[in-house]
């Protein structure tokens, strides 16, 4: 009989160089693995949670993960429209669109199939931007942008200034969705969240809405964003009690310097019955984990605009908090160690937890996207001793989960 042991090795070794895909994604479906085995296993993982997974793997080809129980690979980096085009003067009408099919070609070709859009970024300028974007560049490359191929998403909550025009009612979702899919030029979205939890709006009316939207086809599953975990489970729990649809992903956010909901509060969640999926956002906080506010703010940069005045007032608390300090040792050792960028050391340290489905960057030229697709090579590097310094560098990695699947597990005294 095969030991215990034998058989666990075997489950943690990579597939064979056959079934990698030609963009660098392992082919689960030719060779099953477990995603989550348990509590620590990121530590030295692939960057698909598997020793071994990418070995044969270079630079910066991109990887694919499942997204939850959704039956979907998404690449481990995707691209979103978040406070970019349709907000930003310059990335507006036309001009706006030619930039983002600039953006949007750079993404593709760097193997991100994943596009990220909200009915409130720029109050649906985004996503018509997005939208008219992708249609040219369909006419333009059929193949690379077939409709099969690419995930788009929609975030419903803020569509309006009127009272019923935000929210999770059944009224709003039903009619947000469909604007969304008229905006972005699709008859569905892939991934439809909801923006946020609405306080007015029972659980049980959300998760019958967002049934609606899937079953009648306009998307293919739905998740959260910025829920707890509370909120989650309860969603979950409703829709398998009345046979419903059930959340099966959340976008947090997530960075080196906001670790305490991803790392401890979501945990249970990773886990069945859950297997919740996850689009993180604000991998470089907003631009401070570039390195390029270490020292003054850089003339034409978005934190020297009148707009974003709140992200001015949270540079100087990071001053005061000393964590400027950390960013410029983060800075060094990815310079020194790494040969990389800030910015490309602070996605990767997001790739590496296997709990993270993909990264979500935000970028408005083609040479930002390209120089952030650096970090699929920067993580492919991190060992981790490389994590563990960095651990000790930022000094606030939270407690381990105390409950289901982490410390604290029951366990027999069974010694006299």
């Amino acid at each position: 009989m095969v030991s215990r042991i034998t058989r666990l090795q075997g489950l943690f070794r990579g597939p064979p160089s056959n079934v990698l895909s030609s963009q660098g994604g392992s082919v689960l479906s030719k060779w099953k693995m477990p995603m989550r085995l348990g509590v620590g296993i990121g530590a030295g993982m692939g960057l698909l949670g598997c020793s071994g997974a990418l070995a044969e793997e270079s630079d910066n080809k991109m990887a694919y993960r499942m997204l939850g129980n959704t039956g979907l690979q998404v690449s481990v980096l995707s691209y979103g429209f978040w406070a970019t085009f349709g907000a930003k003067d310059d990335l507006k009408g036309d001009s706006g669109i030619d930039m983002a099919k600039k953006c949007l070609q750079a993404a593709r070709k760097g193997g991100i199939n994943l596009f990220d859009n909200a009915e409130a970024y720029g109050m649906g300028r985004a996503e018509k931007i997005m939208g008219e974007a992708i249609r040219q560049l369909r006419e333009e490359d059929p193949e690379l942008w077939r409709r099969s191929e690419i995930i788009l998403t929609t975030k419903i909550f803020w569509g309006g200034d009127g009272v019923n025009e935000k929210g999770l009612s059944r009224k709003h979702v039903m009619e947000g969705v469909n604007a969304a899919c008229k905006r972005l030029q699709t008859n569905y979205v892939d991934l439809v969240f909801c923006h946020r939890p609405d306080p007015l709006t029972p659980t049980e009316t959300v998760v019958r809405a967002m049934t609606d939207v899937i079953r009648s086809g306009k998307a293919t599953a739905w998740g959260t964003s910025e829920w707890s975990a509370q909120q989650i489970t309860e969603a979950v729990w409703i829709a398998r009690q009345y046979g419903l649809e059930p959340p099966q992903f959340e976008q947090p956010q997530y960075h080196m310097f906001h670790r305490q909901r991803f790392e401890t509060e979501y945990h249970p969640l990773y886990f069945p019955p859950y297997n919740y999926g996850t689009t993180i956002w604000s991998p470089l906080a907003s631009g401070l984990l570039t390195g390029k506010y270490n020292k003054s703010i850089p003339p034409g940069s978005r934190m020297a605009t009148k707009q974003y005045s709140w992200l001015k007032n949270r540079l100087q608390e990071w001053k005061a908090e000393g964590k400027l300090d950390k960013v410029q040792e983060l800075s060094d050792m990815g310079a020194s160690e790494l040969g990389c960028s800030t910015a490309q050391l602070a996605i990767a340290w997001c790739v590496k937890n296997p709990n993270v489905s993909t990264v979500l960057l935000g970028a408005t030229k083609p040479k930002q996207i390209e120089e952030n697709l650096g970090a699929m090579g920067v993580a492919r590097k991190l060992t981790p001793q490389h994590m563990a310094k960095i651990d000790g560098i930022l000094g606030n990695k939270p407690p381990a989960y105390r409950g289901y699947n982490g410390e604290g597990q029951r366990e027999i005294k069974s010694k006299i």
